[in-house]
């Protein structure tokens, strides 16, 4: 019997001096408790551990029932009073085996763990593991750092839930988890500031070091991933108290500011391989990303901080994290930046933003960011956002700051419908430089005339796909009909009439023939296919059709057909437009020369 088996071992170890233990009795004592577990003596086995005679042996071979203890834990309903035996065991045997030994039976246990049972694991152990660390001397603050280091690895892999109906189930209890493990650091937390309230050598700053490591990482997982905005029907959102928690103890062990402001990342190691000092900075720029995501979106912590920072120094600070964020392509992180970005733009006044701020690099770098999400990102209210944070940050900045972004988006966006909506931001420019009383001389003048080159041209002469880029050069048309009506050639404040020569050969003269080339090879083209099909004799046959260089999904003649049909409507849509402009360029010169002669 099993049982008898573990009182044979017990009573034989009894007679011997601890330092008499061999490693046969550890192996002995290991499979006869495992098999008084596995046959269903969780009482006895409770009964000798309990035993004060059996207190040196269990202390030292006591560790070794972890494993087996943890399986029949799991084995067991939670309603099964067997469960409730091993759960005292397992606390009993924090309680008396030695800590080190324990500490390293419990960590290799919480390694081994995978999959669904991760959370299990860790939050069956917590409590013991938090127990063997308390009663730690030697190395306390490297055993704390070790164990939250170890745990935050184990769950890292686990998928964080998203949607409100994920969060609820919580399948696989990483929710419950997290929030457990921010209860199991508290004591270290207190311990931590104990220490510096009383000293401030290293030594006593080792503990801290390590909670802020730990910090650092929760921030990047799972916040980083979380949904965080307040959800209806979850009374207290778990990710969002858990964002409460790392925001408290950063507060308690001070890094919260340093943090925010100095960038403070704690103490790095040294990585010879450069492959891990680059991944060690990107965790860090995550992790400060998601912080101040949480600081200035979510308003976690922002009563701990003085009210002294103007909001464009906030801009600018955050640029860093917003560029961050706009990277990734995963859409919890990338809402995140956009919220980020939206929340700086919105504390600012319109106009209010100066032109010297995009001598920082972010301020350049962010918006061509945000052109991508704009014109690349899959998920459509993610684009829209973008645009309307676009026009946001075009609006802060002021008359020269709007210059030379226009500027620079022009040069960079290399995607026409982008262009036209700078085009258009353009005109609105001009509209108000021309009605207000005030000068203003970024949009007229010599300083329009130099923007003006950038616009109205064809990137690629009369050889320009008209099609691909037809929302540019139809905001340009619309751009060049405003300036000719509204300013006079008497007043030309502009400047647009004494460089319209330039206007006509550079754009006007290259967009007549290119018009004509488009037309008629799309004219061909829709010749070619209404023959094919009579040759055919069906129009249900499957082929392909290229546009604009990029190849259309596999179609039948009569859709091929459709598109042609809609480009040539582009084109004659193009057309009215230009001889719109032409003409009234030619009554605008002809009035003048009738007024001179």
């Amino acid at each position: 019997m099993a049982v008898d088996e573990l009182q044979a071992i017990i009573q034989r170890c009894q007679i011997l001096e601890e330092a008499d233990f061999k490693g046969e009795d550890f192996n002995l004592f290991q499979v006869a408790g495992q098999k008084c577990l596995e046959d269903g003596y969780a009482a006895q086995l409770l009964e000798i551990i309990q035993n004060e005679k059996n207190k040196v042996i269990i202390k030292n071979m006591g560790w070794n029932l972890i494993s087996p203890l943890v399986r029949c834990i799991f084995m067991y309903k939670q309603e099964d009073d067997k469960r409730e035996l091993c759960l005292k065991i397992l606390d009993q045997l924090a309680q008396l085996c030695n800590p080190k030994e324990l500490f390293l039976g419990l960590l290799e246990q919480i390694e081994q763990t995978s999959g669904e049972q991760v959370c299990q694991t860790v939050m069956l152990l917590l409590q013991p593991l938090q127990t063997v660390l308390l009663k730690l001397q030697n190395k306390k603050a490297y055993s704390v750092g070790l164990s939250l280091a170890m745990i935050m690895n184990q769950l890292t892999p686990l998928p964080v839930p998203y949607t409100k109906q994920q969060i609820q189930e919580d399948k696989l209890g990483l929710c419950q988890c997290c929030n457990a493990v921010v209860d199991f650091a508290k004591p270290f937390v207190n311990e931590a500031v104990n220490n510096m309230e009383k000293s401030s050598e290293y030594n006593d700053m080792e503990l801290k070091e390590e909670l802020l490591k730990f910090c650092m990482k929760s921030l990047k997982y799972p916040l980083l991933t979380a949904q965080l905005e307040q959800l209806e029907g979850i009374e207290e959102h778990p990710f969002r108290h858990f964002a409460t928690e790392i925001i408290d103890i950063l507060w308690d062990i001070r890094e919260l500011i340093p943090l925010v402001f100095l960038h403070r990342k704690g103490k790095s190691p040294h990585w010879e391989n450069q492959e891990f000092a680059d991944i060690e900075q990107k965790n860090s720029a995550d992790s400060l990303a998601c912080l101040s995501y949480l600081m200035f979106v979510q308003h976690f912590g922002i009563d701990c901080f003085p009210v002294v920072f103007s909001p464009s120094y906030l801009l600018q600070y955050n640029m860093t994290h917003i560029e961050v964020l706009l990277k990734r392509t995963e859409e919890s992180m990338l809402s995140k930046g956009l919220d980020l970005f939206e929340s700086c733009l919105l504390r600012m006044e319109d106009n209010s933003l100066l032109h010297q701020y995009l001598d920082f690099r972010d301020f350049i770098s962010v918006p061509q960011d945000l052109v991508k999400v704009m014109t690349l990102c899959p998920i459509e209210h993610l684009r829209k956002k973008s645009l309307n944070i676009l026009q946001l940050f075009i609006d802060k900045f002021d008359a020269e700051g709007k210059y030379t972004l226009f500027r620079c988006l022009l040069k960079t966006s290399n995607h026409a419908g982008v262009e036209g909506y700078i085009i258009k931001n353009i005109k609105d420019q001009i509209h108000l430089s021309l009605t207000k009383t005030c000068d203003n001389i970024w949009f007229t003048g010599h300083h329009l005339i130099s923007l003006l080159d950038l616009v109205l041209l064809l990137p690629e002469g009369a050889e320009t796909d008209l099609l691909q880029n037809s929302d540019r050069i139809m905001a340009s048309l619309n751009l060049l009909r405003y300036l000719v009506i509204k300013d006079c050639e008497s007043d030309n404040q502009t400047g647009i009439w004494t460089t319209l020569t330039k206007i006509e050969q550079n754009f006007l003269k290259p967009l007549h023939v290119g018009l004509n080339m488009s037309k008629a090879h799309y004219e061909a083209e829709i010749k070619n296919k209404k023959e094919n099909r009579r040759e055919a004799g069906s129009s249900n046959t499957v082929c392909s059709v290229t546009v604009s260089g990029e190849k259309m999904p596999a179609m039948t003649p009569e859709m091929q057909l459709q598109v042609l049909h809609s480009a040539l409507f582009t084109f004659d849509l193009i057309e009215s437009v230009l001889a719109r402009v032409e003409e009234l360029i030619e009554v605008k010169m002809k009035a003048v020369m009738d007024e001179n002669s």
